[in-house]
């Protein structure tokens, strides 16, 4: 397996995390502009854990391509 091709091989959980985790990341950035453009500080606080738990699903996902990686060269 080549790694440049590793989208195409790629769990499908790895795939729903990716995107989860760009999306939730997305949201939290919108939420904190939005935030600071109504000087609403409440909703700037709130975007943080939005923008946390994305990057939590991208270190689950990071973890799960290691381990596809690793299987794979153990063949």
């Amino acid at each position: 397996m080549v790694l440049n091709e590793f989208w195409a091989v790629a769990p499908t959980s790895y795939k729903i995390l990716v995107f989860s985790a760009m999306g939730l990341i997305a949201a939290g950035i919108v939420l904190n502009i939005a935030g600071n453009a109504a000087h609403n500080q409440g909703l700037m606080v709130a975007s943080l854990p939005v923008i946390g738990v994305g990057l939590l699903l991208h270190v689950v996902a990071l973890v799960i391509r290691g381990q596809h990686v690793r299987k794979s060269y153990k063949r």
